[in-house]
């Protein structure tokens, strides 16, 4: 089993930020897949038209009504969680700036609109530290949950494996996602978008050309699985990150 740690790439060159550097390293990680099966587990052996096509809508405390799509046995938000407050009430927290240093920070709980805009959490939704989405206050609505590991696995494994899932997956065309968007046809209704993602020391990155989900599951004390996929492949990757990293949530239904 192949893994990627993506705040690694982040750090290359003492923090310099080469960024056509690390642009090249990270989309050869991500064109590897980072769960590696072999190609009979890989077979969708579930009735390929048990996918739904986005019918109904779920709406979150603070008004943000999202569309949902059924594939196979789960149900998924077809957008990214725009929150800024947990189910309760309370806020979840930001930075001033948007691109303060969090590393020294023990388990901090934030969430941000890429590079700070508010704008962008319109379209992309925004970007949360794993502390956030596993704090029990909880960020999804009623009757939703940020998925583990095992519920993006499913999905996967329902849309025929690894290599061809992430395709499906992404919404069709270069309105949001950069040149190529390789093998996107969004079959799904899943409409994944590139919201990017942002580094503990503070610049956030590739919005166009990628995209992060977090799961629930730790891969150990100080990092999470994740889930990725890019405007280069027709994959889906699966990864893990440091838990201060920010990255976008999708919610599953209970």
């Amino acid at each position: 089993m192949f893994k990627y740690n993506i705040t690694y790439i982040m750090k290359l060159k003492n923090n310099k930020w080469h960024f056509s550097f690390i642009a090249i390293a990270l989309v050869f990680a991500l064109s590897i897949s980072c769960k590696k099966e072999d190609s009979k587990n890989n077979t969708n052996t579930n009735n390929p038209n048990v996918i739904a096509p986005p019918d109904a809508t779920i709406t979150d405390g603070e008004g943000n009504t999202y569309k949902t799509v059924v594939i196979g046995t789960q149900t998924w938000m077809a957008e990214n969680l725009k929150v800024t407050k947990y189910r309760n009430g309370d806020s979840i927290g930001t930075t001033y700036p948007a691109t303060k240093n969090t590393h020294s920070e023990t388990s901090p709980k934030f969430q941000w609109a890429y590079n700070g805009v508010d704008n962008n959490a319109a379209t992309y939704g925004r970007l949360y530290t794993w502390y956030t989405i596993t704090d029990s206050r909880n960020v999804c609505p009623a009757g939703w949950h940020v998925p583990t590991d095992a519920e993006w696995t499913m999905l996967e494994y329902f849309l025929g494996g690894d290599s061809i899932a992430g395709g499906k997956l992404k919404e069709v065309g270069t309105a949001h996602w950069l040149s190529p968007n390789i093998g996107a046809t969004n079959e799904t209704g899943f409409t994944a978008l590139p919201g990017g993602g942002r580094n503990y020391f503070g610049p956030f990155y590739y919005v166009g050309d990628y995209g992060g989900w977090w799961s629930t599951t730790e891969y150990d004390t100080t990092n999470a699985w994740c889930c990725t996929l890019s405007t280069n492949s027709t994959g889906i990757s699966r990864g893990y990150d440091d838990k201060k990293a920010g990255f976008s949530v999708r919610c599953v239904k209970d």
